[in-house]
């Protein structure tokens, strides 16, 4: 059973189911697990549109082949998550950018895009020239698919975005920031506009829906499990695929 929150007036309203414009399937972060990715495509319904909410790249062994998989796809809308941004800054500002990316997964993306010898903790120099060696190894198509990846989708009363949505500003005015990296509120606070926010980023053990919000990041990186959540109108359906 869906649940409800309280409208503006202080009075307990229903949630209406999530909604969207044409049935959608959002699918979680991918993190380099390509395996998991194929097995769930192959059990997506056919009249559904299949959305990512980003974080493709770092932490799992295949971040190279997913990019691959899924920038040749134009029938998916494809959504930055905040890996992907901080793959794009290391590239623009490896001297300053790259120890961070490097912590947090960017040594397997490395590794994928087949860059060897480096390490989490590199000089300037040596940041720089593992810079150049990726931007070889991505190509500009690759690099420009990259950097024109879109931060929201809004269908009916989804929002689809990679981190969070700030529950007291509308969908359509949330801040990059925000959408990447997370509010403060958004777990706690429900919407009171009847939007749904189908995220990624936070890692649930389960997929659900609660509260005007869909958790669709199960860790696939660390546990094996990619999950989706399919919508159309009826009762969120979800789907998984293990490695």
């Amino acid at each position: 059973m869906l649940t409800s929150l309280f409208n503006r007036f202080g009075r307990r309203a229903v949630f209406l189911p999530p909604n969207p414009d044409s049935p959608l399937c959002v699918i979680g972060d991918v993190h380099g697990c390509v395996y998991q990715l194929e097995k769930l495509l192959a059990l997506v319904p056919q009249d559904h549109r299949i959305v990512l909410v980003g974080d493709y790249v770092d932490r799992g062994e295949h971040s190279a082949e997913v990019l691959r998989l899924i920038s040749e796809r134009s029938d998916f809308t494809c959504l930055k998550g905040n890996h992907e941004e901080m793959l794009l800054q290391f590239l623009k500002d490896p001297k300053r950018k790259g120890g961070r990316w490097l912590r947090n997964g960017g040594l397997q993306t490395l590794a994928s895009f087949g860059v060897r010898g480096v390490r989490t903790e590199m000089n300037a120099d040596e940041l720089l020239v593992c810079s150049d060696r990726l931007q070889e190894a991505l190509g500009h198509t690759l690099r420009a698919w990259l950097e024109g990846l879109n931060t929201w989708k809004l269908s009916g009363n989804i929002l689809v975005a990679h981190a969070a949505a700030d529950p007291d500003v509308p969908a359509e005015e949330q801040s990059e920031n925000t959408l990447l990296w997370g509010h403060p509120s958004f777990q706690s606070k429900p919407r009171r506009d009847g939007v749904w926010v189908v995220h990624g980023h936070t890692i649930v053990s389960v997929a659900g829906a609660r509260n005007g919000r869909i958790s669709i990041d199960t860790g696939a990186f660390a546990t094996g499990v990619l999950s989706a959540v399919c919508l159309d109108g009826s009762e969120p359906r979800f789907l998984t695929a293990q490695a």
